[in-house]
């Protein structure tokens, strides 16, 4: 990677930034005015996700599609015209480098983005509709997961003073999720447990007959992969599924070829049990139940060689 980054696409630059326009927003919010309190709020997100992003390279922060942002993402200057990607491509991305940021921080991202964009670009007035409780709690959730993965906090972000109401409120939004995840197991696992030993044993024994490959009907978004987990309620055979996060791949020649073992990782984003019907979505519920929702698995092949391109 350059050592001299364009200051467009710089992480320390990006963060400095959305630390800025944090300070505007609780400035606001501080003074009532709490529309304006999520419209810098909004944009410090995305700086701050871009800040994320540029700190592991600076190409993930530009536009894939205009060559002059490549090239100063590797170090050559040859345009001070820097395009960064959109929103939802930021969102994405972050998906990919951040293990927490599963779908459901995603998802709220996109959603306060778009109010975003509607207020600056239309008549519409999404902030005023929009409760405090409705996305606060969201938004410092989505922020502190992006911050713990650069190593930073919301104390360094926003001020050790200005953090110690959202550090509490995270706390307790952290502290009512897993109660109700736990009463949400619990549940599950009573009504399993009412119906008699037999159904009991002979639902176990149809859950072991059910394969991940036969699932994907029952998980409507689409996932990379899906695996066995077994169910924290009834203990039957129930399934995960995730997005692959990395992989590792070493080769083993013999007599007929190359063989390559490729180790791949996966997160966890949603689990359902089909028999006793206990769901849950995104790391935060996970790790309520107790699951391991990092799954990883091995895959034997052969290696494949690119064919000729034909201007021998």
């Amino acid at each position: 990677m350059a050592e001299d980054v364009f200051i467009a696409i710089s992480s320390e630059a990006l963060h400095a930034k959305s630390k800025v326009y944090m300070g505007r927003a609780m400035v606001r919010k501080a003074a009532g005015d709490l529309d304006e309190y999520q419209l810098w709020a909004s944009l410090a997100l995305e700086l701050l996700g871009k800040a994320a992003l540029s700190r592991q390279h600076p190409s993930l922060a530009v536009d894939p599609l205009h060559a002059p942002s490549l090239f100063v993402a590797a170090g050559v200057n040859i345009t001070t015209d820097v395009k960064t990607i959109t929103a939802k491509t930021l969102f994405e991305r972050l998906t990919h480098l951040v293990p927490r940021f599963d779908k459901l921080v995603q998802k709220f991202c996109m959603d306060i983005a778009e109010r975003r964009n509607s207020e600056l670009h239309s008549a519409d007035l999404p902030f005023k509709t929009m409760r405090l409780d409705a996305w606060e709690a969201h938004y410092w959730h989505a922020c502190d997961t992006i911050l713990r993965h650069m190593k930073s906090s919301l104390e360094d972000w926003i001020g050790a003073a200005d953090a110690a109401a959202p550090r509490q409120l995270l706390d307790e939004a952290a502290a009512a999720l897993e109660a109700a995840v736990k009463l949400r197991v619990e549940a599950a696992r009573a009504a399993f447990l009412e119906q008699k030993k037999a159904e009991r044993e002979r639902l176990l024994a149809e859950s072991e007959l059910r394969e991940p490959e036969q699932q994907v009907a029952f998980f409507p978004n689409r996932y990379d992969e899906i695996w066995i987990q077994p169910c924290p309620a009834c203990a039957c055979r129930a399934f995960m599924t995730g997005d692959q996060t990395g992989e590792d791949i070493t080769q083993e020649p013999d007599e007929y070829g190359i063989w390559e073992f490729v180790d791949r990782e996966f997160v966890g984003e949603e689990f359902k049990c089909p028999t006793c019907e206990l769901a849950l979505a995104g790391s935060d519920e996970l790790d309520a139940a107790g699951i391991n929702y990092i799954h990883e698995d091995r895959q034997e092949r052969e290696m494949e060689y690119e064919p000729d391109y034909g201007n021998d």
